[in-house]
């Protein structure tokens, strides 16, 4: 047997160097919380590793889809020796390979409206990181954690930077804020965006805007933007679970964009039906 297969994983050594930004007894509470990830794509994948090193001890995943080609450019995961594998069962081996004690709840159809209940069983925390068109799923989820007083969180890849949105129980819903009911798919994708980012600081670099096309549902991305939304969504995530730290509740958020080396705290009252929104 080689030094490698005899090395045993331990817990505490694993997650020490947490230790300091955390207490012992903070990180021995994360390790009994379950997060809830649904897509593991673009920022799905990297929340889920930076979680996992963070030392939360369960999550439930959700993901139907396999890594291709186009992937390569941002998503975790995502290489030549994971082509058409699926992503829940790739991102699930890296985040076992960082804690193989981790408690994972698979969902291989993806999240729909039939297993949500399912899926938000237990769970502490939703982490959203599902793709940007996916509106009447995403909307659907959140409606069941404000039901279920579960904290939703959202960090979105826009540009090179990230904007922060969180639905806190008893607060401000989702759709209060976004206000896509009844709306036509093209208007409700530009409300979800123009809610997501009312700063709109990515469209001041915006190179080739042939590249955002709503209809086809496609849009440009880069790597930076869904390394940020981890730090970001892992942070707000940790002092939800630990109740400690501001929280910058909806309709209040935050936008980052490494770009153009700014940062801004956004407030819309009233999110969509704000006259600054419309």
């Amino acid at each position: 047997m080689d030094e490698k297969s005899a090395m045993k994983f331990d817990y505490d050594e694993a997650f020490s160097r947490n230790l300091g930004w955390v207490t012992q007894n903070e990180q021995s509470l994360l390790r009994t919380r379950r997060i809830a990830i649904a897509g593991l794509g673009g920022v799905g994948g990297s929340h889920l590793l930076t979680l996992s090193r963070l030392g939360i001890g369960a999550f439930n995943l959700a993901d139907f889809d396999s890594f291709e080609l186009a992937n390569f450019n941002r998503q975790a995961g995502a290489g030549m020796s994971h082509l058409q594998q699926k992503k829940l069962d790739v991102m699930a081996d890296l985040a076992l390979d960082i804690n193989p004690e981790l408690d994972i709840g698979r969902f291989s159809a993806g999240v729909q409206a039939d297993n949500i209940d399912e899926f938000l069983e237990g769970v502490d925390l939703y982490v959203d990181a599902l793709d940007f068109f996916a509106l009447d799923i995403r909307r659907a989820v959140f409606a069941a954690c404000a039901e279920k007083d579960i904290p939703a969180i959202t960090a979105a890849p826009l540009g090179m930077g990230v904007a922060f949105l969180a639905f806190l129980p008893g607060q401000m819903s989702f759709e209060e804020y976004f206000r896509l009911e009844g709306q036509e798919p093209d208007e409700q994708a530009i409300r979800f965006l123009l809610g997501l980012s009312p700063a709109m600081l990515q469209m001041k670099y915006l190179a080739d805007p042939s590249r955002v096309d709503f209809s086809a549902q496609k849009g440009p991305s880069t790597p930076m933007a869904c390394d940020l939304c981890a730090g970001m969504a892992g942070t707000q995530a940790l002092k939800i679970l630990l109740g400690r730290g501001r929280v910058p509740v909806a309709p209040h958020g935050l936008h980052f964009d490494a770009y153009r080396n700014k940062f801004v705290k956004t407030w819309r009252p009233g999110g969509n039906a704000s006259p600054l929104q419309q």
